[in-house]
């Protein structure tokens, strides 16, 4: 098979005469109007001490057009390469017969450690539009990117803990044995929620006996954890179905609850880096200078937020994936969030290349005749 790149740098070097590699800079134009390949000769003006313009007349006046390269134009300081169509199509023809369902792969990732997050829904909640966007954004980078070589790690960051299900286990202390939780968890579930939120805001009583119960739940509370338990395990087989309907798989099913117990390094480590400082009873990270407001670590009531485990998260990530980038498919809505979080792991003492690889994959909001979509 013709590999028309590797041609057209072979007759660039045979002109100017030079042994260093070519190919490499050899690009796509933007347009195919503008040709199949483009040739920046800005990258010889250096070398040949001449302007790129120089060069690329120099270089299209000694370069004779073959059977493969139909045509060569100058625009700017680029030269535009355009290859046979008919011999580019049979090209492609062949390749595909040969490599079949691997056409198109490549070893481009070169092994390197590529974390995926998404969908991550939250536990007890229906699985709506927005969870279904990111499902499938997130399942096809995944693909992608094992298909180019890379060694990747699919992660379906739950929403398995927070102070909603401080308000679950309190609805369902008052009230579980109305619901038909076993025969239809998520919808039931969602029932008591919407039930005790409206409670919580008619009695602050109420949601202060809630914000106890999160609290004894991350201290370990028996009756808390198992309830916590129950709700997770239902709702669970519940998403799987929706997972298989779709063909979308995961490497890890850690939610935010998973990293409970990795929290206190977290806040270790940002101690010994003197960025952990104390605001009114809770535990903060300044990042004013920053332009990005205040990160909340632990609040006043000594429990924690998603930030504090999205940190836990990438501590624990960085030290047993070795990751070269980690994705959060997430909404735009979450960009201040992922923007003070990955400015706050600078502190952790992670490798470098995993605070450089770490990357919001944002997308838009679906909105619909009736009301926005809520994205996870």
């Amino acid at each position: 098979m013709i590999n028309f790149k590797k041609r057209i740098a072979q007759k660039i070097a045979k002109v100017v005469d030079l042994e260093e590699t070519i190919q490499e800079y050899i690009e796509i134009p933007p347009n195919p109007e503008m040709g199949d390949y483009a040739f920046p000769c800005f990258r010889l003006a250096k070398t040949l001490k001449k302007s790129p313009q120089e060069i690329a007349t120099y270089i299209q006046s000694k370069m004779e057009c073959e059977e493969e390269i139909k045509e060569v134009k100058i625009v700017g300081g680029y030269l535009n390469f355009y290859v046979n169509p008919t011999m580019l199509i049979e090209n492609v023809l062949r390749e595909i017969e040969e490599k079949q369902e691997r056409y198109g792969s490549s070893n481009k990732g070169n092994g390197q450690n590529i974390i995926v997050e998404y969908s991550s829904p939250n536990i007890a909640k229906p699985f709506h539009i927005g969870h279904l966007r990111n499902t499938i954004i997130g399942s096809s980078l995944y693909k992608i990117y094992q298909f180019l070589g890379y060694h990747t790690i699919g992660i379906n960051h739950l929403g398995d803990y927070g102070t909603q299900f401080a308000k679950l286990i309190e609805g369902y202390k008052r009230w579980g044995e109305e619901y038909s939780i076993d025969e239809n968890p998520i919808q039931e579930l969602t029932k008591i929620y919407v039930r005790i939120s409206d409670l919580c805001k008619e009695d602050e009583t109420v949601l202060e006996a809630c914000r106890a119960n999160f609290k004894k739940l991350e201290e370990g509370d028996t009756y808390c954890t198992e309830l916590w338990n129950k709700f997770r395990e239902v709702s669970l087989k519940e998403f799987q179905k929706i997972y298989e309907l779709l063909d979308v798989h995961f490497d890890s099913w850690n939610g935010e609850s998973f990293y409970m117990d990795k929290i206190a390094e977290v806040e270790k480590r940002l101690e010994k880096a003197d960025v952990l400082i104390e605001s009114e009873g809770a535990k903060i990270v300044d990042l004013e200078d920053k332009g990005l407001g205040v990160c909340m670590i632990r609040k006043a009531d000594g429990t924690t937020i998603y930030a504090t485990r999205d940190l836990a998260a990438i501590l624990y990530r960085a030290e047993t994936y070795d990751f070269d980038q980690c994705l959060y498919v997430v909404a735009y809505e979450q960009n201040l969030h992922f923007r003070q979080v990955f400015e706050v792991a600078k502190h952790l003492q992670i490798p470098e290349k995993c605070v450089k690889g770490l990357e919001h994959v944002r997308y838009g909001m679906t909105r619909l005749a009736t009301r926005k979509n809520v994205n996870p």
